[in-house]
């Protein structure tokens, strides 16, 4: 329904899909202006730096795009229309990620597509079956990492109400994150993306062995290949955490 009513007006989507693509494509314009200053930032290349950006922004943007809606868990809890959801024959889960889905966030996945490619095409790599694979499974398990990472947001507004902004600065705030070198920032803050939440498994480790980088933090080489099984992992905790807090639901009284 969501989908008919964006493409009802041709000419309004495209307009929303240019924006949104133009307006994520200034995070990068960013980036670009330093590499017109500095041959490296923290060692890496604008063409790595450009890896970096397009796998977290095109696995990012295909989460958005599924869930991104997960912030309006807190306002329905709030108004009590969450109520509305819980007497669907359809997961409650379902129905929030369907809940006014917007199509125009197609912008900001083309975006990072649209960068993966061409650093793929810069990058010196040296290509086997496992580095071929490697991307694919990247870009999947990053994916399914933010998705758990949203789940988990949703499941924290039932207890908290207003927390759509905390949700966001693990959400949007960690792919800006992912967008630069892990090279850049102090060990400790790497160490609490890598353990505590676990967003290095994006891309920065598979990143790593893609371009024959040493891991900051030395961790063993299986290590590079771990994320379908912390994307698998944190997918069964966010689900628990989203069915408690399903349970802990008790309406507004209204």
């Amino acid at each position: 329904m969501w989908i008919r009513s964006a493409l009802a007006y041709r000419a309004s989507f495209l307009m929303m899909a240019a924006g949104n693509f133009a307006a994520t494509a200034l995070d990068f314009v960013a980036i670009y202006l330093m590499f017109r200053h500095v041959d490296a930032l923290g060692g890496f290349t604008l063409p790595e730096v450009a890896l970096l950006y397009g796998t977290t922004s095109t696995s990012f943007g295909l989460t958005d795009l599924v869930l991104g809606n997960m912030d309006r868990v807190g306002r329905r809890v709030r108004d009590g229309t969450m109520d509305t959801l819980l007497v669907r024959p359809v997961p409650v889960l379902a129905h929030v990620a369907a809940d006014r889905f917007a199509l125009h966030r197609l912008g900001r996945l083309g975006q990072g597509l649209l960068l993966l490619v061409w650093s793929l095409s810069r990058v010196d790599v040296h290509w086997t079956p496992v580095t071929v694979l490697l991307v694919p499974l990247m870009l999947l398990s990053g994916s399914l990492i933010f998705a758990a990472v949203f789940v988990a947001g949703g499941a924290f507004q039932f207890r908290a109400g207003d927390a759509s902004e905390v949700q966001n600065a693990f959400t949007y705030g960690g792919t800006t994150l992912l967008q630069y070198p892990p090279t850049v920032f102090a060990q400790d803050l790497v160490r609490g993306v890598t353990f505590v939440v676990p967003l290095a498994f994006v891309n920065w480790l598979p990143a790593l062995r893609l371009l024959g980088r040493d891991d900051p933090l030395g961790l063993p080489g299986w290590a590079d290949f771990a994320s379908p099984a912390v994307a698998l992992a944190c997918c069964a905790l966010a689900g628990l955490a989203w069915r408690a807090g399903l349970r802990g639901y008790r309406s507004t009284g209204s």
